[in-house]
């Protein structure tokens, strides 16, 4: 009897059921003819003896970690692992080619029998909130099915077959991650997508009703006025939030009530135009229609423990003042980027340029994670090598030109999934075609190209805590790098990367971490297009207003409102100029809020 499974294992999915030191181990155990005798008995149970007397067994519909071995280890050994690797070699003709297989096609009987019914249950209740969820179906380069949910990663490692899934999330919500990645197949395979929000409904009008006083109120006294009190109501609808899994909604007024903090302290920290970017979107939230799961959040736990978990570091962006600097290491994790937000230096110097493996790390559903103490948590810290090499396409980005169109087609930032890292990707560079420094804005600008011709903007500016990330990011950008990681968007139809880290032929270079002697750039400037300058004007003016209140507008604000108005009609940006008239005619929450939504969304959809 052949065991179909067994053969469908490859050395990729035994390491995500063990490690890949042990695959390794395995392998050159076999290849050095210290392998077991394997032996198929009728029922198809397949035994192993090896030399040392440990005896392994692995029965039809058992999976590696619950097999029998007398060696007493816990969970998936290494016997277990070479006995599979010694059977596939055992077994003449074997049939390699993927059969057309999606989890979708698994009923809700089979998971009710495989699982339970109150399990089914309880992922239904997520099913009614809603999910995001990205599918990647097999194919014969990678047989995996590999589902990405707000929280986790889950891949059918053999087909058809439920008992070898792996997941990075912990015991307790296994098989509830199961579940949910099957129904996420299904309903993506009904409509012919890789990408959809599963189950959950539209936002109803009255979620956060809560709002709208507070915004008016807020608005009304200004950053530079609000109190104590009105942050003790921001507290109390923080938490209501929270409890209702409304969590797009909850960390907007997290970070807006960091901002009041942070300006109360004369913090750097605090900026108008952030202050005003984070008001308009609980507005817009407030207001908005579409999934549930895209403008809310969906049910899922603020933090959820992750099991063994391997990430790639992409890079870090340093944050604070020199004497007091902590970084954001951002991390490829399956098809998805991860960050570890303030990370202390010690910790970004080791790992932003390197393979992490980590029995310690949690994730939140906006996809931070945070590494955990604990006595037996364990966690691994290699070079990163060539691991840029091997990223999903999701992440690797190889043609510009299609990269830029998905760019286009996405929602509005203040109405989109409020994920970490959401355009975060690593860019295959094939020639750098320009490099200036412009003085007066005290940014860098370099022009690189794909394979193809297609090219993006390398776009940095300088920071004091960081002083000498320009000089080492030229200095990268003149090794012949092969790929850029960072931060995608799209202005004036080009798409700009906000630089992490340069993957030069002698390793990562990571510039905010790197010291690097000056570089001599000649100069180059750069004038911004009207359209541009004038929605900045605008947007800085309209911070201003919010930073100070709507009570006393002054009139030298209502005087630079006016004058940007002007230059909108006569640009042809009507519709921004008519709701700034609004405003500076009656300036009050309501007209305030329109012409910022407007004014910001034309900025960010300017192509």
């Amino acid at each position: 009897m052949t065991r179909p499974d067994l053969l469908a294992l490859t050395p990729d999915g035994l390491a995500a059921l063990a490690n890949r030191g042990l695959v390794k181990r395995a392998t050159k155990e076999l290849d050095a003819g210290a392998g077991p005798a394997v032996e198929v008995a009728a029922d198809g149970t397949v035994h192993g003896k090896f030399a040392d007397g440990v005896a392994s067994s692995l029965p039809p519909g058992t999976p590696l970690d619950a097999a029998a071995c007398s060696c007493g280890a816990l969970g998936v050994c290494r016997h277990r692992i070479a006995l599979v690797l010694a059977y596939q070699r055992a077994v003449e003709n074997p049939v390699t080619e993927v059969p057309p297989w999606s989890p979708g096609s698994v009923t809700d009987e089979e998971l009710v029998a495989r699982f339970g019914q109150r399990l089914v249950q309880q992922a239904r209740r997520t099913l009614r909130s809603g999910y995001s969820a990205t599918v990647r179906r097999p194919t014969a380069a990678d047989p995996v099915a590999t589902a990405e949910l707000p929280t986790c990663t889950v891949r059918f490692l053999v087909p058809g077959d439920l008992g070898y899934v792996h997941t990075d999330v912990e015991a307790a919500r296994r098989d509830e991650a199961i579940v949910l990645a099957v129904w996420a197949f299904r309903e993506a395979d009904a409509a012919g997508v890789t990408k959809l929000d599963v189950g959950g409904g539209a936002v109803e009008a009255g979620d956060l009703s809560s709002l709208e006083d507070l915004l008016a109120q807020l608005l009304t006294d200004g950053a530079a006025h609000a109190g104590p009190v009105l942050d003790a109501a921001w507290r109390r609808v923080q938490r209501d939030l929270s409890a209702r899994h409304m969590h797009w909604p909850a960390a907007a007024v997290e970070d807006l009530l960091d901002q009041l903090g942070a300006y109360r302290k004369r913090s750097a920290r605090y900026r108008a135009e952030r202050f005003a970017e984070l008001v308009t979107e609980l507005h817009a939230r407030s207001r908005a229609t579409g999934p549930r799961s895209e403008v809310l959040g969906t049910d899922e736990p603020a933090e959820t423990p992750l099991r063994r978990v391997r990430l790639t570091a992409l890079g870090c962006r340093v944050n604070g003042v020199p004497d007091e600097r902590t970084a954001d290491v951002y991390f490829a994790s399956g098809d998805m980027v991860l960050v570890h937000r303030d990370a202390p230096m010690r910790t970004a110097t080791r790992t932003a340029a390197a393979n992490v493996v980590s029995e310690s790390v949690s994730r939140s559903a906006s996809r931070v994670l945070r590494l955990r103490a604990g006595r037996v948590a364990q966690t691994s810290v290699t070079p990163v090598g060539t691991a840029w090499q091997e990223l999903p396409d999701s992440l690797l980005v190889r043609d510009l030109a299609a990269c830029a169109e998905e760019l286009n087609a996405l929602r509005p930032r203040v109405v989109r999934a409020r994920v970490a890292a959401e355009l975060v990707r690593v860019v295959e560079v094939a020639e750098l075609r320009a490099i200036g420094y412009d003085p007066a804005a005290q940014t860098l600008e370099a022009v690189v190209a794909d394979a193809a011709g297609g090219t993006a903007v390398v776009s940095a500016t300088y920071r004091g805590v960081c002083p000498q990330s320009l000089d080492a990011l030229v200095e990268a950008l003149r090794s012949s790098p092969t790929h850029i990681s960072g931060t995608l968007r799209r202005t004036r139809g080009t798409i700009v990367i906000d630089p992490l880290a340069v993957l030069t032929p002698s390793g990562v270079v990571v510039p905010d971490l790197a010291t690097a002697s000056a570089a001599g750039l000649p100069s180059s400037m750069s004038t911004p297009d009207r359209i541009t300058s004038t929605l900045d004007s605008a947007l800085l003016v309209l911070a201003e207003a919010a930073h100070r209140g709507l009570r006393d507008v002054p009139p030298s604000l209502r005087s630079r409102l006016t004058e940007i108005a002007e230059d909108m009609h006569r640009i042809g940006l009507r519709t921004p100029s008519r709701l700034l008239k609004d405003f500076i005619g009656d300036p009050a929450p309501a007209t305030w809020l329109a012409a910022h939504l407007r004014v910001l969304i034309t900025s960010e959809a300017r192509t």
